[in-house]
């Protein structure tokens, strides 16, 4: 068999369809798939240019690589072929050049590839990509993306309108350079968390551009490719300051008690904890304070004027220990105060410190008003050394100071075990 002959058969047996186009654009050989892709027989397609079998639009579509073919190039282009049965598909031509012993062109030869899949594919990625980037323009929030190197290779509108600078002087360049070595070094640790695979958030205090200072969170995401590398970081930043200053304000009411103002109980009681956990500190008293016949204070008028004589008393007792001491309200007419004393007198001598404080608070009011306390207290760690034990060793001692007459204190030692 011919060599001719057997290059024949096998452009035949690829099931793709290949063309041979002269000087002139016209089809001068094509193969069976070519006839079958066509939909056309060779008397039909052979000696006609490529408009005059396909039209203008494909003509258009094709001129650009068929005369970088004609150049010695090897070039491709896509098209949507219309002249199939059913529906409208892409197909992606290859054209490359036939060259002669001297080095021109003869011919150029097409060979087609269905690519409909592939190109709606793409074109979907490209509209979702599109409606993504909308989506990140109109975000309030702004929005960063950085690659390995801290490159900033996309911001949206709300992150230029943030940091008051033009996307020409941020895109592409490293983060440190567009905004400055300090505010760098605040946030590379949290990229470099990132980068690592970790997703972080950073929370500080931003002054912001017709804003003011605010609470603004930033957190910190990684992107991760196919295999699972990580090949940049997003970055997004929030405007959390009414959040965070609700936050600030419940966790100052948790720690003070609404009526007194001085401790909560829960505070009082993790202050207690945090001072026998330091041993380094030396020995610390605990003193349980009781307000004597505070109910019938109470029940004769009424708890708006209760809850001033216990406020009253609060700062009684506040103005009787130091600055660094702890003064908490246990419960209903209860206080507990936490006080560095070097022994056991100078605990007594602050214990009969806070009876005349409470007693002088009630100079000069009704009868009614006018209250005194009894006081218990323990040491740690020589009388208990836990928070609960300490609690209930000077409680005993309160009540034990109550039996005994009230208005007056007692060690836990006084009292029964």
């Amino acid at each position: 068999m011919k060599r001719s002959a057997v290059i024949a058969r096998l452009v035949d047996a690829i099931h793709v369809p290949i063309g041979r186009w002269d000087r002139e654009f016209r089809l001068v050989f094509c193969n069976e798939p070519y006839l079958d892709w066509a939909g056309r027989s060779e008397l039909q397609l052979l000696g006609r240019t490529l408009e005059q079998l396909y039209g203008a639009d494909a003509w258009q579509a094709a001129r650009g690589s068929f005369a970088a073919a004609f150049a010695g190039e090897t070039a491709s282009y896509e098209r949507l072929l219309t002249h199939l049965d059913g529906e409208p598909r892409w197909c992606r031509v290859e054209v490359f050049p036939e060259f002669e012993k001297d080095g021109g062109v003869a011919a150029v030869y097409t060979v087609a590839f269905d690519v409909h899949e592939f190109v709606t594919a793409r074109q979907a990625l490209e509209a979702a990509r599109a409606r993504l980037s909308q989506f990140a323009e109109k975000i309030p929030y702004p929005i960063t993306y950085v690659d390995r190197d801290y490159r900033l290779i996309f911001i949206n509108r709300a992150y230029v309108e943030a940091v008051g600078m033009a996307p020409a002087q941020l895109l592409g360049r490293r983060i440190g350079e567009a905004r400055g070595n300090e505010l760098w070094a605040r946030h590379r640790p949290y990229y470099e968390r990132a980068l690592a695979g970790e997703a972080v958030d950073f929370t500080r205090l931003v002054e912001l551009p017709g804003r003011g200072v605010r609470w603004m969170r930033t957190s910190y995401v990684p992107d991760f490719d196919a295999d699972g590398h990580v090949v940049g970081v997003y970055s997004i930043l929030v405007d959390v300051h009414d959040l965070k200053t609700r936050q600030q304000q419940l966790e100052s009411s948790i720690e003070r008690d609404p009526v007194t103002e001085v401790l909560s109980r829960r505070a009082i009681i993790e202050r207690i904890e945090r001072a026998l956990a330091d041993r380094r500190a030396g020995a610390v008293a605990l003193f349980f304070v009781d307000l004597d016949g505070f109910k019938t204070v109470n029940d004769m008028l009424g708890h708006r004027d209760g809850d001033a004589v216990l406020a009253r008393v609060a700062q009684a007792l506040q103005s009787a220990v130091r600055s660094d001491d702890s003064v908490g309200r246990f419960g209903g007419d209860e206080f507990l105060v936490l006080a560095r004393v070097p022994d056991r007198t100078a605990a007594a001598t602050m214990a009969q410190q806070m009876i005349a404080a409470i007693r002088a608070s009630s100079a000069g009011q009704p009868a009614l008003a006018q209250v005194t306390a009894s006081v218990g207290y323990a040491l740690a760690p020589e009388d208990a050394d836990s928070a609960l034990k300490l609690v209930q060793r000077a409680d005993d001692a309160m009540y034990f100071a109550k039996r005994s007459g009230k208005n007056r204190a007692a060690h836990c030692s006084a009292a029964p075990l």
